[in-house]
């Protein structure tokens, strides 16, 4: 049973290394993600799992313990998904960055609450088949908590990956009230076409999340949105 969820964006330049001098730019938004994964901490989950998306694929799933790394952003700066490793982790595996950024969050929180799992899914996976993976999530025995990753439109400025696109702030400001209000029917309708044409990373796994939460009855809470580099960030807690 889905007992709490925490949404956060995954950009490198949440990591301070990584950001270097404008790392200041993003102290509102580590803040905000730090007081969602406090909501976790409160609901005393048996089990945590970090859903982040991923360039290609589909599913991917990541044991406590496997190794990310920012060093492909220029820092020498390595992660480890929780505290423990597992017996069966091939070390040759490597998170993906959503879930590295995932990773260093739950360690500058110091997270030793509930064991930890990644789950990483393919940004263009079908919104039948997020939801059916989030029923699935939510199923399972215990106590299960989400910390879903993922950012809005790269579309909001000139300077945007994207370049300006002026379908993306309706969007974004759609998904902030989505995720603020807990309206998993909003989220499920996101377009998916959409949603690739304005580099959203984050509809998947929030699609994931809506999946898990029916018939939870979650409410929610914004606790950060802005769009930094054109990019469109929102953190938001549900419990």
């Amino acid at each position: 049973m889905l007992v709490a969820a925490a949404v956060c964006p995954c950009p490198p330049l949440l990591v301070p290394a990584v950001a270097a001098g404008a790392a200041p730019e993003l102290d509102a938004a580590r803040a905000a993600c730090t007081d969602a994964l406090g909501v976790l901490a409160a609901a005393r989950p048996d089990r945590l799992i970090v859903v982040g998306p991923m360039r290609q694929g589909e599913v991917e799933t990541y044991p406590e313990g496997t190794h990310g790394s920012f060093r492909g952003f220029g820092v020498d700066v390595d992660v480890r998904l929780g505290r423990e490793k597992a017996a069966d982790a091939d070390v040759r595996r490597v998170l993906p960055p959503s879930l590295a950024v995932a990773a260093w969050l739950l360690d500058r929180t110091g997270w030793s609450d509930a064991p930890i799992e990644g789950l990483a899914v393919g940004e263009l996976l079908a919104p039948e088949r997020c939801m059916r993976l989030g029923r699935d999530l939510a199923a399972e025995a215990g106590r299960v908590a989400l910390l879903v990753m993922g950012d809005a439109s790269a579309c909001r400025s000139l300077k945007a990956p994207g370049y300006l696109d002026e379908r993306a702030e309706p969007f974004d400001a759609a998904v902030g009230r989505a995720l603020g209000s807990a309206d998993l029917a909003a989220l499920e309708a996101l377009d998916v076409e959409l949603a690739r044409r304005l580099m959203v990373s984050g509809r998947a796994p929030w699609q994931v999340l809506a999946g898990a939460a029916a018939g939870a009855g979650l409410g929610g809470a914004l606790l950060y949105e802005d769009a930094p580099y054109g990019v469109g960030y929102v953190v938001a807690s549900w419990s």
